[in-house]
Formats: C-alpha cells, structure tokens, sequence
C-alpha cells in the first residue's frame, strides 16, 4: 500500500516537471525574430466574476447575522419571555461567536479534506438549519440553539470566501476581488438593519428576518454545484488535470499552462502530508502565522466591535433614532470598502492598512478628547459622532477588508487553509473578550482612558504592518510564496 502511495506520488512530482518544460518550450516558441517574447496580456476578468459573486455570498450571511440581531433583540426578549434579563440577551448576541470560533477552527480541515465547493456547501446547511429553528423558536433555549448553529457558519463563511477569492483570481485583479468580500459583508449587514426596522412595531415580524437569511443560504448551496473547483487545491490532491480544466474555465484556455507551470515551479515536495499544529507554530511557517495572528488581533483590538455597538448610544445622545444611528455607520462603512476595492490594487495593501489604522488613531483620538474637560458639551456631541463615523469610515478603508485578503496571499498554497483556520480563531478569542469587557472597562476606566488604550493598539499596529507586513499587489501567489520563504 506505501508503495502504490510512492508511485503515484513521483509520477505527480514527474507531472509537475513536465508542465515546466511544456511551459519553457511554448514560450520559446512564441519569441519573435528580436527575441522578445510576444505577451498575450491578462486573463480576463470576467471569466472568474460569476464565481467570485457567488462565494461572496457566505461573506453576504455573515454581516446579516451579525445584524439581524440588532433592531430584533427586544422584539425577541418579549416573545420568548427572558425581557430584562441581560444575561440572557447577551447569550442571544453573542452565541454567535462561540460558534464563530468553532467553525473557524476547523475550517482549514474541512476544506483540505472535501475543497472549497462541498466546505461552502456545508457552511450554508447550518445556516439554513439555524436560522429555520430561530424562526420557529419558542423557548429561549430553541433561540440559543438556532444561533449557535449559525455561528459555526459564520465561522466557516468568511475563510472560506477570502481563501476561495485568491486562489480564482487573476493576479491584476485579486485585491478588488478581495474586496468583494467585505463589500458583501457591509450589504448584509445593512440588510439585516433594513429588514429589522418594522421588527418593534409589527408583532412576529422577527421571525421572517430570520426566514428571510435561509434564502441566500439555500443559493449559495446550489451555485456552488456549478462552479469550478479551486485548481490550487486541486493540484494540491494530485488532480493535475481537473486543475488544467478549472484554469480553463477560470482564466481561458492560452493561460492554461503557464498558470499550471506557476504552480509546479512553487510545489517544494510533501503537499501529500498533513500539516501539524506544531508545524504551523514552531516550523518553518511560524514568522508567517504569527504575523497573520497578530494582525488579526490588532484588527479587534483597535475596538472597531465596541464601535459598532456603542453607535447607537452616541447617536442617542446627539438626538439622533438608533434606526438613523444605524444608517449612518453602515452608509460609512460601505462608502469606505467600496473606495477600498478601487484603491487595492493601484495602492497596494500595504499602503490600506497604514492609512487605514494611522487614520483610525485620529478618529479615536477625536471620540477620547470629546470625553475630556477641555471640551464643551456643545462640541462634545459633534467630536463624539464625527469620530465614531471617521472610525468606521477609516476601518472599512484597509484595517477591515485587507487582512483576510493580505494572509491567504501570503500563506503558501500547502498550508494556507489549516494556518488561515489558526490566524482566524485569534479573530474569535480577541472578538469576545473585547465585546465581553467592554461595557464594564466602559463603566470603571471611563471613555476617555479606554479609547486612549484602543488608539494606542492602532498605533501599534501601524508600526507591527510598516515593519513585518509584505506588499502582494500585483504578485502571483507563488511570486508571493518564493519572496517569504526561500528554499530550505
């Protein structure tokens, strides 16, 4: 049995030696009578589009149910009798991320072992599953339930949809692509608020908000029968010519073997073992994932979360109905990741994620001064919200939709799943304890200290991404790959 492992093994790495010299031949072939290689130019863009929309739809549910909890929440506490019982509405709220984490965690290991068409295919199912018990819940338990099966396709939807999104897309076009994921999160969300408005003034009008997010659910199930495989994972299987087809479909046929040639040169050998933990944490990938772990952890500690739940409050203070408060933010914050997917790929990550924090500090800055003694309450309010809004504004422009994006290009291809699964569960822990200590910090240290301490983490992290983070733009993966880690 070793041994048919063996063979199968060389007649793959045989395989990939070919695709180089088949490769190297055909570019000679091209060359003029000058010896100049004639370009056929870049893929198109449209060919891979399609699919890019319909993986964004995981990214599409994962705003929903972080929103739809938001105008709905009271609605739910008096249908299922637990009004007033804080506890309880926290759980409600935050289930979601004890599920988050799950899913998260193990999302490397599902799609290493079935790909990215059946791993998206199963993030929806709890989706559908928890969001149909939601709606049908009578008991505070039934709720509970529903949203913690939600929450393990939360987990899984994002990973997959950032990592699905690199490995389709043409290079010249990757970070706009990329985009498209946080985009997609931004519409769910301000989906979810739209959808939850009538939620206090039409009796079980919760329940359809519920019913209303196994729909794209149920879609994004079904397009991914019809969408191509990633040819990354793949050739990773040993699948050589089901790669060769999908690099077809995904990028046209006269791309085919350069693209294949691309991905033999950057195989170093041992893509048919696992990948360990400790492999990840102390091997030779181990500056890798804790740069995308730190990132991951600077991007929850600059308070982005604590922002977004404490909108309302401001905007209530300054007079303004939370219903207008949450306008307000979500109009920032798909303004800002719109500029971002027109700016990714002329700018560079890079760049996003300096300004993106270093304009976070500002606004930050300006909601801690508003709670100083130096300020008017006339110019308390006016600081207060300006600030909230340049934060969301500023996240929403590189520190949201970058990182994702930024990690599953620069992880290589045979670990980029199982470490992207690793970088994502820091996202998790860090998520929860920001939302779980946030309003008590808030009550004993005041505003003015605490959004010092979360302008400090921005700071920090524009120092962490000038020193240690890689510019991909414009980079094939395995351009990306030889640059971070040369052979051994």
């Amino acid at each position: 049995m070793r041994g048919r492992h063996a063979d199968a093994y060389s007649m793959y790495k045989r395989g990939t030696r070919d695709y180089i010299n088949a490769y190297d031949k055909e570019q000679g072939s091209v060359r003029s009578l000058n010896g100049v290689s004639k370009e056929i130019g870049n893929p198109s863009w449209k060919r891979s589009f399609l699919y890019i929309l319909v993986a964004s739809l995981a990214s599409f549910l994962y705003g929903y149910h972080l929103g739809v909890i938001n105008e709905t929440l009271e609605s739910i506490s008096n249908d299922l009798h637990f009004n007033g019982n804080t506890m309880a509405e926290g759980l409600v709220v935050s289930i979601c991320l004890g599920g988050g984490f799950l899913g998260s965690t193990f999302s490397g290991l599902i799609v290493d072992r079935f790909g990215f068409r059946r791993a998206f295919q199963l993030c929806a199912l709890p989706m559908i599953i928890g969001s149909s018990m939601s709606a049908t819940a009578k008991t505070l338990s039934g709720m509970l339930l529903g949203r913690l099966l939600v929450g393990t396709g939360m987990g899984l939807g994002p990973t997959l949809a950032t990592l699905y999104v690199t490995e389709v897309s043409p290079a010249y076009v990757r970070g706009t692509y990329g985009s498209f994921t946080q985009i997609a999160t931004s519409l769910g969300l301000m989906s979810s608020l739209l959808i939850g408005f009538p939620a206090k003034e039409t009796e079980g009008w919760w329940r359809i908000c519920f019913w209303v997010s196994a729909v794209p659910a149920a879609l994004l199930a079904l397009f991914m029968e019809f969408s191509p495989e990633s040819p990354h994972w793949l050739f990773k299987k040993g699948r050589a010519a089901d790669a060769e087809a999908a690099f077809e479909k995904l990028l046209g046929g006269p791309y085919v073997k350069g693209a294949m040639a691309e991905l033999s040169k950057s195989e170093r050998g041992g893509e048919a073992e696992t990948v360990k933990l400790s492999e990840l944490l102390f091997g030779h990938h181990r500056k890798v994932v804790f740069i995308g772990s730190t990132l991951f952890a600077l991007q929850q500690l600059s308070g982005i979360n604590a922002v977004f739940f404490f909108s309302s409050t401001v905007f209530k203070s300054a007079g303004v109905s939370s219903q207008s408060a949450n306008i307000c933010v979500g109009i920032a914050n798909f303004l800002g990741t719109f500029a971002a997917l027109l700016l990714m790929d002329k700018l560079g990550r890079k760049v996003l994620l300096i300004g993106s924090f270093s304009g976070m500090v500002v606004a930050i800055g300006l909601q801690a001064a508003s709670a100083s003694s130096l300020v008017s309450s006339s110019n308390e309010v006016y600081l207060s919200v300006g600030g909230m809004l340049l934060c969301v504004l500023a996240f929403s422009l590189g520190a949201g939709p970058v990182p994702s994006l930024l990690l599953s290009e620069m992880f290589p291809g045979r670990i980029r799943a199982k470490a992207m699964s690793v970088c994502l569960a820091s996202h998790w822990v860090v998520n929860f304890f920001v939302g779980l200590l946030f309003l008590r910090l808030l009550e004993q240290i005041g505003p003015l200290v605490l959004n010092a301490i979360f302008a400090t983490f921005c700071l920090l992290a524009v120092i962490f991404v000038k020193r240690n983070v890689l510019e991909t733009k414009g980079k094939s993966l395995q351009e990306i790959e030889m640059t971070l880690l040369p052979p051994e």
